[in-house]
């Protein structure tokens, strides 16, 4: 496989699949208190950044475009405190198919990791929406922004279940994109700007985020008081499947025939 240096001083791609197994390998090899804990943080950090976008679009008057537009430069801030912060997101841990690929995990190391992950960032997240609820900052701006909560949890679980499917697919692949560029940054500031871009666009667009979900969902349930949680349970699931097909095969196996496979066999 090429390895020489990028033109552009950037890693080049064939060598981010040879970097993404090799994170992917020491993923699945930490113990499960470890990922859980690093889990539970990755929920928190989404959380913020769901929580920092709801305030910000709260009684925006930018008009439709915009205002998403602010809302996802807002979000970005969960994934650059996943990446440089430290942690485990479920979403980003879709690329771990390429090692699962390769046969340089088992299937069983792959879901093990993907399971511990996913109910850490489920505490993360659902414990953060529970401290803002008790908080009190949704009842800033007169009430309005534990309104925008409520009207974002709503419109989620009313989303059509297969509208929430490709949503999800369509969400994970900016995610994934956006984790795969960081390993071609050299510095902090890279991989800031390499994350805000893909991950503006998915909110703005409105794509389906599992994570985000853990949180936005509940904390707009708790604010109306009114829990629904078959409602809640069946839309994360959803787009939770939505998030691997998009990230798994639509990045992660794609990347992998492209780079892994490819110059393997020859083809």
């Amino acid at each position: 496989m090429n390895s020489e240096p990028h033109p552009l001083d950037v890693v080049a791609p064939a060598r981010i699949a040879q970097l993404v197994e090799e994170v992917a390998i020491r993923k699945v090899g930490l113990g499960f208190m470890q990922t859980l804990t690093l889990g539970i943080l990755a929920g928190a950090f989404i959380a913020f950044g769901a929580m920092f976008s709801t305030m910000v679009i709260t009684g925006s008057e930018l008009g439709f475009g915009p205002t998403r537009l602010l809302g996802g430069v807002a979000f970005s801030l969960g994934l650059i405190l996943v990446i440089i912060g430290g942690a485990e997101l479920f979403t980003g841990n879709s690329l771990i198919v390429m090692a699962w690929a390769s046969r340089r995990i088992t299937l069983i190391a792959l879901l093990r990791n993907w399971g511990i992950v996913y109910l850490g960032n489920l505490i993360g997240a659902v414990a953060t929406a529970l401290l803002v609820h008790l908080s009190g900052i949704l009842s800033m701006g007169d009430g309005s922004v534990g309104v925008t909560a409520a009207a974002i949890s709503a419109a989620k679980l009313a989303l059509d279940p297969g509208q929430a499917f490709v949503r999800g697919m369509l969400c994970n692949i900016l995610v994934c994109l956006a984790v795969w560029m960081c390993f071609a940054a050299h510095n902090i500031s890279g991989k800031v700007l390499v994350i805000l871009f893909p991950i503006t666009a998915f909110v703005a667009l409105g794509f389906e985020h599992s994570v985000a979900n853990m949180y936005l969902i509940p904390v707009g349930m708790l604010h109306v008081g009114h829990i629904e949680l078959g409602a809640f349970v069946s839309s994360l699931l959803i787009v939770s499947a939505g998030n691997i097909v998009g990230g798994g095969l639509l990045v992660a196996l794609v990347y992998w025939l492209v780079y892994i496979r490819s110059p393997q066999t020859g083809n």
